[in-house]
């Protein structure tokens, strides 16, 4: 039930200027936690794990080549062949 709050919470930044606004702005995570408390939600860091791997399967496996293609350029500009 948590990731429903998670989600319900993350709406509400298209209603919410000043949540909009912060969330906007990079944050750890217990910065995000407690922006989620202040806002009346209970999330803690499973919740937030558990989006990210629900994010990460959603993706299709071309969507995940490409991303990981993107990460290792700089790696392979670094590297000297």
């Amino acid at each position: 039930m948590a990731l429903a709050d998670l989600d319900r919470f993350l709406l509400m930044r298209e209603t919410d200027l000043a949540l909009h606004e912060r969330l906007a702005r990079p944050m750890d995570l217990e910065g995000f936690l407690a922006l989620a408390a202040d806002y009346g939600f209970n999330l803690d860091e499973s919740d937030v794990f558990a989006a990210q791997q629900r994010e990460a399967q959603a993706k299709k496996a071309h969507a995940l080549q490409q991303q990981q293609a993107q990460k290792s350029r700089p790696l392979r500009a670094f590297i000297h062949g």
